[in-house]
């Protein structure tokens, strides 16, 4: 067992360490958190576990140079990623204003981690060192390995490998391809020859030769015609599976990006090794300030990565893949009982689940099809029919953790589907009376069939039968429990009067949502290049999209049309929508009148169905 139980993160800990040097030094701009659900502590312990020599820079500071240089030169190379999400995600809002906070590093301070953060630390690197080894990974680089639509600069920006000028590029979830890279390196290959290893993309002088390769169209053919770019997208969302994926290639000028197959997935047992790995679960001891993000996941455990629901705008479900891989009850069971001797375990375990809370050891009933399938989803536009959407494991699994010594609740945090949820009564039933604290998060996103479609969700009507279901569950139970909805503006396909109709549908149930999901285009999602392409690239078949401010501000207000404030946007956009006869007095009307002018002094008047008597005051 290692005398230091976190990664080296100074040259003393490397000394403690009996080392002289690294092989890889991980970058990350998130802070150092040494639990499985950190990608940086995740590779970097699966690395340790490889025997590597593995050391780590945590959101280090641009303008201090110390920061990136402390550890010295690694022998193989420095593994640089943004963090858990997207830097421009974590830096700007949907609104492309900088955002107040980043739940990521210590105090949840905003700004600290720079813009395309992977480019930002690449280039530092490359000022502090002479020629340094790079190869990038996280979600960042895995959604820009292609010429992408980026939100941001509004236009296709090539390949992030072009952009950092990486040696190597690492897609997807990176055990397998760090794996195989590491046995490589070791066996004295050098970095900047290993270009066919699955789950990594480089760029090349030339295209590899044979039929196992597709080429795309250019970087610079896709960012100027967007028939092209929807051509493109429908190429690389087609070659998903694995199973069945070929090269991809994308010329980039003279310069040839090459995108291998993805990774095989992990199998079970391999889930419960990496995740049986010597996590300290807890942030790094030099950090003063709470890390907002870890107080959030503390005492929750991954169940499963990967997720088959294909939703269009879901940047999880690209990078993650959509092979579900679970980890053993036993498995997870046994991180329950370490965590329940953790400093500050109340007894909650906050949740269980993954991408998705109930897909865990969900999979296709013939591997052979399997391997062979390219379909966008496994549950739309129905649940395939192949799919053992069985619950019984799950729910064994539940219990199992419920009787854990030591676990007085188990909760479930991560996101329902539930579409599936509906195919086991008994599931519901088991999830309305011992895990949920009171609310349970669903997504059912939008209520316009048009707009659904666009989005590979299911019926609201789904929805509906499963929040029925589940409140008669929950009364059984002897609960009042709530579902807190989750829907989403200005995604692809939806105008004004697809938006209004979600108004309709939230206000005739006095839904009330509390905050706005405000559509962000995710790089090389699906539904960012239907919204750069204005057409839906699996189909061919055009989209409305609104991409001005006004007309998302409009969205925006309908959805909470229930705020003073927004009661003239959301009468404009009835009246715009042509639904003029939603304006007015009365319980079915979504907002007043607006005067002449509009409101000059503060917000609109309440409507009088919504008009309280004032309160008496003190008689005299």
């Amino acid at each position: 067992m290692n005398p230091i139980p976190f990664l080296p993160t100074t040259p003393a800990d490397v000394a403690a360490r009996g080392w002289d040097a690294l092989d890889v030094i991980l970058v990350t701009g998130d802070a150092y958190i040494d639990h499985p659900s950190f990608g940086a502590a995740l590779v970097g312990r699966y690395l340790e576990s490889l025997g590597v020599r593995v050391g780590l820079i945590a959101a280090p500071a641009m303008d201090n140079p110390d920061d990136f240089t402390r550890l010295g030169r690694p022998r193989w190379f420095f593994g640089v990623t943004a963090g858990a999400l997207d830097s421009m995600i974590m830096r700007y809002t949907a609104a492309r204003k900088p955002r107040s906070d980043d739940d990521y590093v210590p105090g949840g301070q905003a700004g600290r981690r720079p813009a395309r953060a992977v480019i930002a630390y690449c280039n530092r690197l490359r000022e502090l060192f002479d020629n340094p080894p790079l190869v990038i990974g996280g979600v960042e680089a895995s959604m820009r390995r292609f010429a992408h639509y980026d939100y941001w600069d509004h236009k296709v920006r090539r390949s992030l490998l072009l952009d950092s000028r990486a040696d190597l590029l690492v897609y997807g979830m990176g055990e397998r391809p760090l794996k195989a890279l590491v046995a490589r390196l070791e066996a004295g290959e050098p970095l900047g020859e290993i270009v066919d290893l699955p789950g990594t993309a480089v760029v090349v002088k030339e295209p590899p030769a044979g039929e196992e390769s597709v080429l795309l169209p250019s970087a610079d053919t896709v960012a100027k015609d967007k028939e092209a770019y929807a051509v493109a997208s429908k190429l690389i969302h087609r070659n998903q599976n694995p199973g069945c994926a070929k090269t991809l290639v994308q010329p980039h000028g003279n310069r040839f990006v090459r995108v291998n197959p993805p990774a095989a997935p992990l199998t079970t047992e391999e889930m419960d090794a990496l995740y049986a790995l010597s996590f300290v679960r807890a942030p790094h001891p030099s950090y003063v300030e709470p890390i907002p993000a870890f107080e959030m996941i503390r005492f929750s455990v991954t169940a499963m990565r990967g997720c088959f629901g294909g939703c269009a705008f879901c940047a999880l479900t690209v990078h993650q893949g959509r092979h579900v891989s679970s980890r053993s009850t036993e498995s997870i069971v046994d991180e329950i009982a370490a965590m329940t001797r953790l400093p500050g375990f109340t007894g909650h375990v906050s949740d269980i689940g993954g991408p998705t809370a109930n897909m865990y050891m969900m999979r296709c009933d013939d591997p052979a099809v399997e391997a062979l399938c390219r379909k966008e989803s496994c549950v739309w536009p129905s649940v395939c029919s192949r799919l053992v959407a069985d619950h019984g494991p799950l729910i064994e699994t539940l219990r199992a953790a419920r009787q854990v010594p030591g676990v007085k609740k188990v909760f479930v945090g991560s996101g329902v589907r539930y579409d599936l949820a509906l195919l086991s009564p008994e599931y519901i039933r088991e999830l309305a009376a011992h895990h949920v604290s009171g609310q349970l998060k669903v997504a059912p996103e939008h209520v316009d069939p048009a707009v659904l479609k666009a989005m590979r969700k299911p019926p609201i009507e789904t929805y509906d039968r499963f929040a029925s279901d589940f409140l008669t569950a929950s009364k059984q139970a002897g609960k009042e429990q709530y579902l807190i909805p989750y829907f989403i503006a200005s995604h692809p396909g939806c105008g004004l009067p697809e938006q209004v109709k979600l108004a309709e549908y939230l206000h005739s149930r006095n839904i009330r949502p509390r905050q706005v999901q405000d559509f962000i285009p995710a790089p090389m999602t699906l539904a960012a290049d239907m919204y750069w392409s204005g057409v839906d690239p699996m189909s061919g078949q055009p989209l409305s999209v609104t991409a001005d401010e006004k007309g998302r501000r409009l969205q925006r207000a309908l959805m909470q049309y229930f705020k003073p404030e927004n009661r003239q946007d959301v009468a404009q956009a009835c009246a715009a929508a042509g639904r003029s006869d939603l304006v007015g007095f009365g319980k079915k009307k979504l907002a007043p009148p607006v005067p002449p002018g509009g409101y000059k002094n503060g917000p609109s008047p309440a409507p009088r169905h919504d008009r309280r008597p004032p309160k008496k005051g003190p008689k005299p």
